[in-house]
């Protein structure tokens, strides 16, 4: 039997199949993903299975968001029903960005539970809506099979309040305005692995998962003690297209002069990060390559990088004051895995810590595999953690359907 773990997005649908051995989740047999699934979009099907790539464009019909999630799910149902050798489906596992209160752990779906999550749309209207629309039309595809859903939270629901409320009338904070926390489930698997490899992982640990969101963790005794993300997917860092943090009273001015909910929603999450500060892109490779030029282009590529790296350090700072120390570093995500010089840089500002790279381990830790890049003199271990968050969310369809001792 195995567990496909999927991620449905606005334009895209992500998939990979965990078989499951005597209970246990192994390593996928099968990754890939759907692109181009927006209107007028170039549909691909990209997928990994029995050490071969391969990838293929679709001829979906034109028509609304979900009848295109439709075609390209039948799309997937085919592949799965061709591919020799691959383990029977047991259950779908959602990766499902909020949780709110109520799902502080993942949940079997039910009616009632979409119900509930579908009350916290506004709090991520971005993601939410299109997981549980993932939710939906895979139950459509698959009746037989159950749905569970795993949520970016969840990893965040040991917070203590002083993290957690923001100082604002305790009417709104009882109404659910607090920082929940997300990258939930990258965490919990990056926090496993240290867990597995280093004894000082039970120590102060600093997790940095770098990529077109991006957001820290601090974590004590293998949990979540403080993380840059809040009350929505905006907060801390800065990111690929979204802004980070920013003083409330920007958004007041800009509604001041005319602007609606709409343009401040694109503003902030679709043009600016990476993307607005430099005016050239949101892929990090991409500014690297332009940055390496002449010219105002490579002027403010240069700039953009120095400022994610700024920012990555300065709430850096706040987490390591949280922790009172540090013991353990870690990168994830894709730039976090795959950019050798922002974490070059990073270590550099972080030096007063007695953070300490290994070059040459550094240069070679290209997210393939768990990597240790500290040097031997280091205060602080620095770990490459290639993060896996479709296993987690198997893993935990896993438990929520085979609880320990049942």
């Amino acid at each position: 039997m195995a567990v496909l773990a999927v991620n449905a997005g606005s334009s895209s649908l992500k998939f990979s199949c965990y078989p499951l051995a005597a209970g246990v989740v192994q390593a996928s047999v099968l990754n890939g993903n759907i692109q181009g699934l927006e209107p007028q979009g170039q549909p691909t099907l990209s997928w990994q299975f029995a050490g071969e790539a391969h990838q293929q464009a679709l001829n979906l019909p034109d028509g609304s968001a979900a009848e295109r999630f439709a075609g390209a799910l039948a799309v997937l149902q085919r592949l799965l029903g061709v591919l020799p050798g691959l383990p029977a489906l047991t259950a779908v596992a959602h990766r499902v960005v909020h949780g709110g209160r109520e799902h502080r752990a993942s949940v079997v779906v039910t009616p009632a539970v979409l119900d509930a999550l579908g009350q916290l749309n506004p709090l991520a209207p971005l993601h939410q809506p299109h997981n549980l629309a993932g939710i939906r039309a895979f139950a459509a595809a698959f009746p037989q099979l159950p749905q569970v859903a795993c949520f970016d939270t969840a990893f965040h629901a040991t917070l203590g309040p002083l993290e957690t409320t923001f100082a604002i009338p305790h009417e709104l904070t009882t109404e659910g305005v607090v920082r929940y926390g997300f990258h939930g489930l990258s965490y919990q698997f990056v926090m496993a692995t240290l867990l597995a490899h280093t004894p000082r992982a039970q120590g102060r640990v600093l997790m940095a998962h770098l990529g077109n969101g991006a957001s820290l963790c601090a974590a004590q005794g293998g949990k979540s003690v403080s993380t840059s993300m809040g009350f929505s997917a905006l907060d801390g860092l800065m990111m690929g297209t979204r802004s980070g943090s920013l003083d409330a009273g920007v958004l007041l001015y800009l509604l001041a002069q005319g602007w609606d909910t709409a343009k401040v929603q694109r503003l902030l999450y679709s043009q600016s990060g990476l993307l607005g500060v430099s005016g050239v892109s949101a892929d990090m490779r991409r500014l690297g390559q332009v940055a390496e030029g002449d010219g105002a282009e490579a002027q403010r590529a240069r700039f953009a990088i120095d400022l994610f790296t700024h920012r990555v350090v300065r709430e850096a700072g706040a987490m390591v004051a949280t922790l009172q120390g540090l013991d353990v570093l870690a990168f994830s995500g894709g730039i976090g895995e795959h950019d050798a010089g922002l974490r070059t840089r990073v270590a550099e500002r972080m030096g007063w810590l007695g953070v300490r790279l290994d070059a040459s381990a550094n240069l070679a830790a290209t997210g393939d595999a768990v990597a240790a890049i500290h040097a031997p003199d280091s205060a602080v271990e620095v770990w490459v953690i290639p993060t896996d968050e479709g296993r987690v969310a198997a893993e935990e369809a896993a438990r929520c359907l085979h609880p320990v001792g049942q």
